[in-house]
């Protein structure tokens, strides 16, 4: 995902989001284990997505915090 489409979000769909990225990262390493992944590039894409979602959480949470 894009970070403009995760801005979009609110706190609740971005927790969804980071569950779904997190099975779906799940999911991707067990393919490659077994063999079966024939894109790897598609870990470290799922990785940086749930990066991106963590750091937009911790700024929201700052955010909240500040007032």
């Amino acid at each position: 995902m894009k970070i403009d489409e995760l801005r979009a979000m609110n706190s609740e769909e971005l927790g969804q989001a980071a569950i779904n990225a997190s099975e779906d990262l799940f999911r991707l390493r067990f393919q490659h284990h077994t063999g079966q992944l024939t894109v790897t590039s598609s870990l470290t894409e799922t990785r940086r997505t749930i990066a991106r979602i963590k750091t937009l959480q911790a700024e929201m949470a700052k955010e909240g915090g500040d007032e």
